[in-house]
């Protein structure tokens, strides 16, 4: 396990692959006690079913924090785009005009 997992995996942390794939097997387990609706619930079964409950509740908390994380950095990095070219006007339409004529050599080039 890497120092990054390591640590993420000391304060309570996921990242986004260990979430989706925790969500995936909580998925399969409602499946499967959901599958078993016809025999008789026993305390077994509801006890199973809580912990699945607070299993899937902590694994959507923790997605909704990633998507306030993500959504933060895109506005933080949409702001700084926009503090640059604000403050060298020139030097950026020199940038937007090179990346545009280099992606149309590649188009073209496709072609």
């Amino acid at each position: 396990m890497s120092e990054r997992n390591k640590s993420h995996s000391a304060t309570g942390e996921h990242t986004a692959e260990e979430l989706i794939t925790n969500i995936q097997k909580l998925m399969a387990e409602v499946e499967d006690v959901i599958s078993r609706g016809g025999e008789t619930v026993t305390e077994q079964a509801s006890s199973r079913l809580e912990e699945l409950q607070d299993r899937l509740s902590s694994a959507s908390t923790a997605v909704q924090g990633f998507y306030r994380t993500a959504r933060r950095k895109v506005a933080q990095g949409a702001q700084a785009a926009d503090e640059t070219i604000r403050a060298r006007p020139y030097e950026s339409l020199a940038v937007a005009l090179g990346v545009g004529v280099l992606l149309g050599a590649l188009l073209r080039r496709r072609d």
